[in-house]
């Protein structure tokens, strides 16, 4: 799945509200206070219910450019990026982009009928995201 869409707030902006909510959601898993300048390559479990858990890696951290990361279980692996072009001072555009690769031949069928009926409904929810975001 891949979102492309303008937003009227400045990349920086935009870039900051991504790292501070990653900051938080590994202070909330981990403990751990980090910085942005220790977030590339940093690895953690986070815990979604008592059963299901996950490893997430930032892949790749640009600043005001690009967010990049991966999450791993014993299913598949999801991978997410978000790459930020500045317009011009009041403006940008991110391009968010998803792909799954799972393990096993029926999880692999399972996830594809689930993709196929849940897209459009992400896509929206996204975009929707990405309003509220810029709107705060």
């Amino acid at each position: 799945m891949e979102v492309v869409k303008k937003l009227n707030i400045p990349a920086p902006v935009f870039y900051k509200k991504i790292i501070e909510s990653v900051i938080y959601d590994i202070r909330v898993q981990t403990g751990k206070d980090v910085t942005e300048k220790q977030l590339n390559n940093f690895e953690y479990v986070k815990t979604f219910s008592k059963s299901q858990r996950a490893k997430i890696k930032i892949d790749k951290i640009e600043k005001n450019s690009a967010y990049h990361f991966s999450t791993s279980t014993t299913k598949n692996e999801f991978k997410v990026s978000y790459d930020i072009t500045m317009i011009d001072d009041n403006s940008c555009e991110i391009r968010y982009a998803e792909s799954m690769e799972s393990y096993g031949t029926l999880q692999k069928m399972n996830d594809i009928v689930l993709s196929m009926l849940l897209v459009f409904f992400k896509k929206r929810q996204f975009k929707k995201m990405l309003e509220q975001m810029e709107n705060s």
